[in-house]
């Protein structure tokens, strides 16, 4: 492993590390977004989705299943982001500030599929 992908992918796990654990102990604030999706058991849901993206964090930015690990949390951004930032149902400033946190989670993602693509060569 290079020490440029070590680094790459630790500083891209960072955000789901940190965010995942927020969602584990604090889910009550994203549980509301849930809710409105009009999904069941939001807390449980954002506390599931969470653990999903603290654990394949950790596991990204350590090497261990890095390709596995970034497709999970590739796979858990996609409801995160619509469900979380519906920039579309917005006006004004609150539009504006959604379409950026919108477009921060598909450049992660983009960052994501990098690693899924990284056959080490």
């Amino acid at each position: 492993m290079s020490i440029l992908n070590f680094v790459g992918r630790a500083a891209l796990a960072s955000i789901f590390v940190q965010g995942g654990l927020s969602a584990l102990q604090h889910p009550q604030q994203r549980a509301k977004l849930v809710e409105r999706a009009g999904l069941p058991e939001p807390e449980l849901l954002t506390q599931i989705n969470g653990g999903i993206m603290a654990a394949s964090g950790v596991l990204m930015a350590l090497g261990i299943m890095p390709r596995t690990s970034a497709l999970a949390l590739l796979s858990s951004m996609v409801p995160t982001t619509v469900i979380g930032h519906p920039f579309w149902q917005m006006e004004g400033a609150e539009r504006q500030g959604q379409m950026l946190h919108f477009a921060k989670n598909v450049a992660m993602m983009g960052g994501l599929l990098l690693v899924v693509a990284d056959r080490g060569k």
